[in-house]
């Protein structure tokens, strides 16, 4: 790299330091991206809970317009797609629980604004998904109101059992699994309000993929699957079932090879909630993409300990997993939380420098990231769920288009805002875009391989990340005090660099990298 070139980068970051406090150049004017590479995407997706995100009728609950409204912010972030958490008629706030497949909720707008949302969005490079229960239903579906019958017609759209079966069986998610309906008991692996569907019959089968394709001919990209290994594991017993499994890929496989006929790039991504790569890997080839836990949750557990503890150990497994798994391409989705976990910046105890590292990993590693919404502005949240799924902070003062559908229950200021944090250079939320916008740049970054890197440090992580074109060399520094790393042997190029860096401070000298405290380092 050129003297110009690295003082660029330099520049680059400290305008959107990771903890740099100290700068007077502007947001707008420090994202020196090449004309060439400035449209490339970043691969990277974000969660969106309708109900929380904006308001556009002023009944306080966001909704699809709402969505359509913020996209230009989207873009900015650098964001690639979209996933809409349930917007289907559901009873609950939350909606996954489904009364029509085919409808949207009343609350967040009509078909055709879902519509006019994937087309204002496509405009903009980002595409949408839509989350897809299709594991039960609600208990007040026409189908299951019909199937309370013995004789109705949706009766084996259901599991019934008209002897009393055993009322202490445990499911797999450790609650009770039989509920009594009007005629019989059924199987609710959620709860009685979310009667599981009966996958053995045809017609349940038929009626989803039915579904599936209604959504994508209305120019839906594709979906985030619910409860993905729970369509056969209902159980405590078929957590480690051989069948459940065997069964749990034929239908999955049904699913997307019916849906690739309508859209043959249809993006699919699974719910498998999971404690090792092995048990994720099996959903790999008939789904395209799952949702890695066992990442998400060392990437955390790295970050709060300042120690890469069993995260190498973990990258290898998992990506030795899945090439073990077939067919390519294997997406790994990352992420560092969701709707039903607590908020990463309340797990790491409200620290800063924790959140920017958990961030910085997560946005190196190979695969398609998701962001959970307000995650890039640290907003924070523990359970109950409702607690975790509160209002985006657009303002520094809540104004009109905030959505009020419940109030806040942390106390975090003004300075938690998208308003707040995109005039702050040095805030979270320019840590997210500098970092997103590395991916968009770097091919590496977003579509490289994996190759972990031993370092000797207990603080260092250091992993290649190579996509045939480009080869980098990314390194964490997670703790909070400098540290230097002299690579072993031959490992680096003797022409070696650095290309991008969060410091400035970051220096390669003499076969040495100087890694100040919390600090990423893209070597070339």
């Amino acid at each position: 790299m050129s003297r110009n070139r690295l003082f660029s980068s330099l520049a680059f970051a400290l305008s959107f330091a990771l903890g740099a406090a100290t700068t007077n150049v502007s947001a707008a004017d420090a994202t020196p991206v090449p004309a060439s590479t400035a449209q490339q995407p970043s691969g990277v997706y974000y969660e969106i809970f309708v109900r929380a995100w904006y308001d556009t009728n002023g009944d306080g609950i966001g909704d699809l317009n709402g969505v359509t409204a913020k996209l230009d912010y989207l873009k900015s972030l650098g964001i690639s797609g979209i996933w809409l958490m349930p917007i289907n008629s559901s009873p609950s706030y939350h909606g996954y629980d489904i009364t029509d497949y085919y409808g949207i909720n009343p609350q967040y707008g009509s078909t055709a604004d879902l519509e006019r949302l994937v087309a204002e969005a496509h405009k903009r490079g980002i595409a949408v998904t839509m989350d897809m229960v299709i594991n039960h239903t609600a208990k007040d579906h026409p189908w299951f109101v019909d199937a309370q019958h013995a004789d109705g017609a949706h009766r084996d759209w259901y599991s019934w059992t008209s002897k009393q079966p055993d009322l202490k069986a445990i499911s797999a998610t450790d609650t009770p699994i039989w509920h009594a309906g009007d005629d019989g008991w059924y199987i609710g692996v959620f709860g009685g309000h979310m009667p599981d569907l009966n996958y053995d019959n045809p017609a349940v089968r038929a009626e989803m993929i039915k579904v599936g394709q209604y959504w994508l001919g209305k120019g839906v990209d594709g979906f985030r699957l619910d409860a993905a290994k729970h369509i056969y594991v209902d159980f405590k017993s078929d957590v480690h079932s051989a069948k459940a499994l065997e069964k749990n890929v034929a239908w999955w496989t049904e699913y997307h090879d019916a849906l690739a006929k309508t859209n043959p790039n249809v993006t699919l991504v699974g719910e498998v909630s999971a404690t090792s790569p092995k048990e994720l890997a099996p959903y790999l080839k008939p789904l395209g993409s799952i949702f890695d836990f066992p990442l998400a949750e060392q990437l955390i557990v790295s970050a709060r300990s300042e120690r890469a503890g069993q995260l190498s150990n973990l990258l290898k497994a998992t990506y030795d997993a899945y090439k073990a798994a077939g067919d390519t391409p294997h997406i790994d989705s990352t992420f560092l939380s969701n709707h039903d976990q607590e908020r990463v910046m309340s797990r790491l105890n409200g620290n800063l420098d924790h959140m920017r590292m958990a961030a910085a990993m997560l946005l190196t590693l190979p695969g398609r990231p998701y962001i959970y919404y307000g995650e890039e502005l640290g907003m924070e949240g523990k359970k109950p769920d409702e607690n975790l799924r509160e209002p985006m902070r657009w303002t520094r003062e809540a104004g009109p288009g905030e959505s009020r559908w419940k109030p806040s229950s942390v106390n975090q200021g003004q300075g938690v805002s998208v308003q707040a944090e995109q005039d702050d250079p040095a805030s979270l939320y320019n840590t997210y875009r500098t970092l997103i916008g590395w991916r968009a740049q770097n091919g590496a970054l977003r579509d490289g391989d994996l190759t972990v890197v031993a370092t000797g440090l207990p603080n260092v992580v250091a992993y290649w990340r190579n996509d045939g074109k480009q080869k980098l060399l990314v390194v964490h520094n997670l703790s909070g005090k400098s540290a230097v790393w002299k690579p072993k042997g031959d490992l680096l190029p003797k022409d070696a660099t650095v290309q991008l860096t969060t410091k400035p401070q970051a220096a390669l000298e003499h076969g040495a990298l100087h890694l100040p405290a919390y600090t990423t380092v893209v070597l070339h």
